[in-house]
Parts: C-alpha cells; sequence; structure tokens
C-alpha cells in the first residue's frame, strides 16, 4: 500500500511539473509566433507601400492623372498587387477613383494628408456589413519635387490575415490586432464580429494575474501575458500582446487551456496508466518470493533512473542555446548516467572540432585526450565509413578501431554522431572510460535526438539574434542591441571613455525633396564614415537620423579629429552631420555620458542652422 501511495504521490508531481513546462512553453510559443506574425504583417504593409510607390513614380510622370491610359496601368497593378480600391486624392480635396472618375470627398484633406507624408490611415469598416475593418496604404506623387497628389490603397485587414497564412500554435490560437489608444479590434479571429476589448468587461483572472496589468500594458505599448477566464467556452484563456511598429497597433495572441495542456493530459493518462499497471504488477510480486520481488523492484528502480535522467538531459537542453551551460549540465547527467570519466560533445562547422563541450569526473584523475581535435577528425571520417556509431571497450580495440598518435589513458570509448536535419554529421556526443560499455551506446542514442535539437536551435537562435541587433539600411547596430548592450553591460572600457552623438542634418527636408531613397544613401554615407573612423563594435543607429559611437581608452583631440574629417568628406557629398562629444575617465552612469553628449550635439546643431539663416540674410541683401 505504501508503493501504492508513494507512486500516487510521484505522480502528481510529475504531473504538476508537466504542466508548468507545458505552461512555459506555451508563453514562449506565442512571445514566439505574435513576434512573427507581427514581422510578417509589418512586411506586408511595408510591401504594399513599396507598391504604392512605385505606382506614384509613374504616375508623377502624366500631366493629366485622370487620363485612361494612366488609369489602365493603375488597374493592371491592382489586380496583381496585395491592394484594392485604388484612388488619388487631388489638391482640391477631390478623389479620382474607378478608371479616373472624379468625385466628392468630406473627410479628407489634401493639406493634412500630403503633410503626413507616406503613412497608414486609421481603420474603417470596409462596408460589407461583417464588422471587418480596411485601413489605407498612403504615399505622396510627387513630380518636379512636389507633392502634386497623394496616392491611395485600401488594405482589408481580415483578408490580410488569410493572405500571409498566419496559423499560430497550429491554427489553435486566435489572432488579435487592438488599436492600444480606443481598445477597438481591427482584427479578431475569436469573436464572430470585432468590437472593443474594455467593452467586453472585466475578466475573471487566474491567480497572479489583474485586469488593470493588461488594461495598462495594451494603452502604454507594452508586451505582457495574462491569463484569464473565457466566458465562451467557460476555461481559461492563455493570452500574450505586444506592440507593433505600425500606428498605435497591438498584435495579440489566445490560445484555451484544453489546447495548452493537450500534451500534458495525454502523459497524465499514460501516468495514471502506468500507476495502475505497477499497482497490479505489485499484487502479482506478493506471490514471489522475496528475492524474486527484490531483482524486479532494482531493475524497474534502474530503469526509472534512466528515464529521469534522460528527462534531465532533455530538459536542460530545451533552452540550452540560450544557456550553454545547460549543456554542460547535460553532458553531467549523462556521465553519472554511464559511470563515465569524461563526457565530451562536439559542434562541427567549417572549422571541425572548433567547438567543444565537456564534463568530467572530479573524483577521477583527469585526462585531456578529448581534448584531441584528431580524436573527433577520425571519428567523424570512422562514421562516414564505417557506420553511425563507435564502441570499443578496451584499449586494443580504441587502437584498432581509432588509431591515433596516442591513445593516452583512454581506456574504452563510445560515440555517436549527431545529424542535422539534411542528415549530415554536424557534431558528435562521446563518453570516454566506461565500465558498462553496451548501456552507454544505447544512452547516447536516446539523448541524440534532443543534441541534434540543441544545433538546429543554436542556428535559428544565432540568425534571429542576428537579425534583430543589426539596422538593415546601415549595418550599424540598432537601439534594440544598444538598449542591450548597457542593460548588460557590453560598453567596455579601461581608463576613459568617450561618447559620440551624431544627428545628421536635414534628412526630413531631403525625404520630402528627392524621396525615402535619397535619404537612405545619406545614412549609408554617414554609417561608412563612422565604421571606417571607429568601426563597429560599438556603433549604433539609435533613430532615424541619431548614431551613437562609443570609443574606449582615447583621448578627446583624437576622437574630435576623426569625426572632423568624417564631416569634412561628408560635406564634399552635400551631407552635413551635427556632433556632440563627451569624455569621461570615471565609471559615471552611462545615460549621464549619453545626455552630457547628446546636448553638445543639439549646440552644434544649433549653431549649424543659425549659420544657415545668416547665409540666407546675406544672400537677400
Amino acid at each position: 500500500m505504501g508503493l501504492i501511495l508513494l507512486i500516487a504521490a510521484a505522480s502528481f508531481m510529475v504531473t504538476d511539473r508537466i504542466n508548468r513546462i507545458e505552461e512555459e512553453k506555451c508563453f514562449q510559443k506565442l512571445y514566439d509566433e505574435a513576434g512573427k506574425l507581427s514581422s510578417d504583417i509589418e512586411q506586408y504593409i511595408a510591401e504594399s507601400t513599396q507598391q504604392l510607390e512605385m505606382m506614384a513614380s509613374v504616375i508623377g510622370r502624366y500631366d493629366d492623372l485622370g487620363s485612361e491610359q494612366l488609369w489602365r496601368i493603375i488597374d493592371f497593378y491592382s489586380n496583381f498587387g496585395t491592394l484594392s480600391k485604388i484612388e488619388i486624392l487631388m489638391p482640391d480635396d477631390t478623389v479620382l477613383t474607378n478608371g479616373g472618375q472624379k468625385t466628392e470627398e468630406e473627410n479628407l484633406s489634401f493639406e493634412t494628408e500630403s503633410d503626413l507624408g507616406a503613412h497608414i490611415t486609421g481603420p474603417a469598416e470596409n462596408g460589407n456589413g461583417d464588422g471587418s475593418h480596411i485601413v489605407k496604404t498612403c504615399v505622396p506623387v510627387v513630380k518636379d519635387q512636389e507633392t502634386i497628389a497623394m496616392l491611395y490603397g485600401a488594405l482589408d485587414l481580415k483578408n490580410l490575415i488569410t493572405e500571409i497564412n498566419a496559423q499560430p500554435y497550429g491554427n489553435d490560437a486566435a489572432i488579435y490586432l487592438i488599436e492600444g489608444g480606443t481598445g477597438d479590434f481591427l482584427v479578431d479571429t475569436w469573436h464572430d464580429e470585432p468590437g472593443n476589448i474594455w467593452e467586453l468587461g472585466e475578466r475573471k483572472m487566474a491567480p497572479g494575474y489583474d485586469h488593470d496589468q493588461l488594461k495598462q500594458g495594451l494603452i502604454n505599448g507594452k508586451s505582457g501575458y495574462v491569463v484569464f477566464v473565457s466566458e465562451t467556452i467557460g476555461e481559461y484563456l492563455y493570452f500574450y500582446y505586444e506592440p507593433m511598429d505600425i500606428n498605435d497597433w497591438r498584435i495579440a495572441l489566445s490560445v484555451s487551456e484544453s489546447v495548452v495542456f493537450d500534451d500534458a493530459n495525454a502523459i497524465r493518462l499514460a501516468l495514471n496508466t502506468f500507476m495502475m499497471l505497477e499497482t497490479v504488477c505489485f499484487a502479482l510480486y506478493l506471490i514471489w518470493m522475496f528475492r524474486q520481488f527484490h531483482r524486479e523492484m532494482r531493475e524497474k528502480q534502474r530503469q526509472m533512473n534512466i528515464l529521469n535522467y534522460i528527462y534531465d538531459v532533455q530538459k536542460l537542453l530545451f533552452n540550452a542555446h540560450e544557456l550553454q551551460k545547460n549543456v554542460i549540465g547535460a553532458l553531467k547527467n549523462i556521465g553519472r548516467m554511464t559511470s563515465a570519466e569524461t563526457v565530451g560533445f562536439w559542434i562541427l562547422g567549417e572549422a571541425k572540432g572548433l567547438t567543444s563541450f565537456a564534463w568530467e569526473d572530479a573524483s577521477e584523475k583527469r585526462s585531456d585526450e578529448w581534448r584531441n581535435n584528431d580524436i573527433v577528425y577520425r571519428l567523424v571520417r570512422y562514421f562516414e565509413q564505417k557506420g553511425m556509431e563507435f564502441e570499443a571497450r578496451n584499449i586494443k580495440e580504441v587502437r584498432a578501431k581509432l588509431p591515433v598518435g596516442s591513445a593516452g589513458k583512454i581506456r574504452s570509448l563510445t560515440a555517436i554522431p549527431i545529424e542535422g536535419t539534411d542528415g549530415s554529421i554536424c557534431g558528435v556526443l562521446a563518453a570516454f572510460n566506461i565500465d558498462d560499455v553496451p548501456g552507454t551506446l544505447a544512452m547516447l542514442k536516446n539523448v541524440s535526438f534532443s543534441f541534434s535539437m540543441l544545433l538546429q536551435n543554436m542556428q535559428s537562435y544565432n540568425a534571429i539574434r542576428e537579425k534583430g541587433e543589426m539596422d538593415l539600411l546601415t549595418g550599424l547596430y540598432n537601439r534594440n542591441r544598444y538598449e542591450m548592450d548597457l542593460r548588460e553591460q557590453n560598453i567596455t572600457y579601461v581608463r576613459s571613455l568617450v561618447c559620440i552623438y551624431i544627428d545628421v542634418n536635414g534628412l526630413h527636408e531631403l525625404n520630402n525633396e528627392k524621396g525615402h531613397a535619397a535619404g537612405d544613401e545619406m545614412l549609408k554615407a554617414v554609417a561608412a564614415q563612422i565604421r571606417a573612423r571607429f568601426g563597429q563594435k560599438q556603433s549604433y543607429r539609435i533613430g532615424g537620423d541619431e548614431f551613437l559611437v562609443f570609443v574606449s581608452d582615447a583621448d578627446e583631440g583624437s576622437v574630435s579629429y576623426q569625426v572632423k574629417k568624417a564631416a569634412e568628406n561628408l560635406k564634399k557629398e552635400n551631407i552635413y552631420i551635427s556632433a556632440g562629444i563627451q569624455r569621461s575617465e570615471e565609471a559615471v552612469s552611462m545615460d549621464v555620458l549619453v545626455k552630457a553628449a547628446e546636448e553638445k550635439m543639439y549646440e552644434a546643431k544649433r549653431r549649424y542652422y543659425s549659420q544657415i539663416h545668416t547665409r540666407k540674410e546675406r544672400h537677400l541683401t
């Protein structure tokens, strides 16, 4: 009876632990997929804007914007693009639509709209009676450096979700687009018709969450999670929200509790079934003699230990692409499970064997044979030529199967390859000096999939992180990387630190006069000068026309000289910058250092525009 109660308690604890893990996986998955969905929507709208800009460049060549020939071109673009209902707002506030027909539009002002430049309008009913919304993508039509019209393209938000084939959480998650200021749903796949999130009333929250947390997060443009009871289905909804880079929009995903714990329920059923079988087995064991009973129980305990070790390895490797110390923890579990003196893991790249992890039993005299990269190369060749596993039970077998310069203290060696998705060998997992060699091979195979997933996660994580930290236009680090470096204290110096705050003069005017392509070229030129003179490591584009550079252990004079030379080179290209330089030899707050450099930059900017104003006055006189 005691054993039955123990198994029941263990089942409850394991079930509770699994529920927690599934909940954490749910939040992580909602976070990942909301970010991807937000990126897809922003990219989709960016492509729509690019389509309109291309159309606007064609329209700007025509004198008569209502000509039949022009509208045949517009209709052609409309049929192949992502936008519908293409319209042109004229300076007299009339609208050209449907083949160039002129209509009156009371709600649009050319003066107001042209001042906004390229932008996304607020939502409006699509007119189909289904409660869905449209927004309009707007770009100026420029001719001879003057905005002569505004080009509009309607985008149905409900169709947008369908177009990008959004299926978060295996198509089990509901998708929401919400206006942060008003709480209006722009898209709501959970309810039949979009409404307002606040008009739904205050929800009953799970312990640890509150309604104000959700409301303030959506209003203030923060990201977060809440769990609340859905009145529609009567169970908890796991809800994640984050801001988007489009107007005041928020993206949110929700998934029901039954979906979140679907796998956990299956595991719980398996555990309950297992417990029932254990109970039956326990009753049968009473018939057997004590010796037989003891032997069976000891074997089951050994199997349970193996399962627990495998589970611990999988759990450690689940997020080891972010916490690489977990790789050592996983190797430690394998070493304890197999009684190996050393367990090593090599990640193969262009330079094979370059990245390695190892755990060594502190109770044994350490040997460094695992550090011999020649062993790894020979193991890879062995796998490619003779099979996908290696097992040598003694020194003689090691030297016969894997001839190396010196076998050293390797008494036995068991190794398997770790394969990538394309079947190529991406890594090697090996255990040295084990007494129970046959059991080791099976153990390594049981955890090989987890190590393979680790390699895939590392590749994906590094690619996503690099993309998220780089400003794609200039090639410098972006504001995300800048704030991360400040938070994690990655901006290093020994004796002193110089902060350079640079602002590009006239970017807005250039964008209005010659278009954003010219402005982009201006920013690229400034970034090229920064990179050439101060390097990439601590250089950032933190805003539209603002750059920050940190220079370690340099005097202010030499830095000022480099900034001056950069400004002179840019001036030759008719590009002007204002720069503020602040040096500190003390461990002051980084915010104070940046603020001081920023103030000097603004002072330089005021002098620049003052000089321009003075030159204009002289020219007039």
